[in-house]
């Protein structure tokens, strides 16, 4: 019941970041967010292990892709 309004409820971060490539270059999503994996020989594989280690910067991604998917 607490998932009813959360519009991330079943949404893999690996489809997040499928969308989010899609949508924006890897330089833009390196100007939105600051981290290494996004500017440094990017790739999604890359990126995905270090936002499951690093829960600040999976929170800045997400709140990206709800922004990405408002439009």
């Amino acid at each position: 019941m607490e998932q009813a309004n959360n519009p991330l409820h079943g949404v893999k971060l690996a489809d997040i970041m499928e969308e989010l490539t899609k949508e924006h270059s890897w330089d833009y999503l390196a100007n939105q967010i600051n981290i290494n994996c996004f500017k440094s020989n990017p790739s999604i594989k890359s990126s995905l292990k270090f936002l499951r280690r690093t829960p600040w910067a999976r929170e800045k991604v997400e709140q990206l892709y709800l922004r990405t998917i408002k439009k």
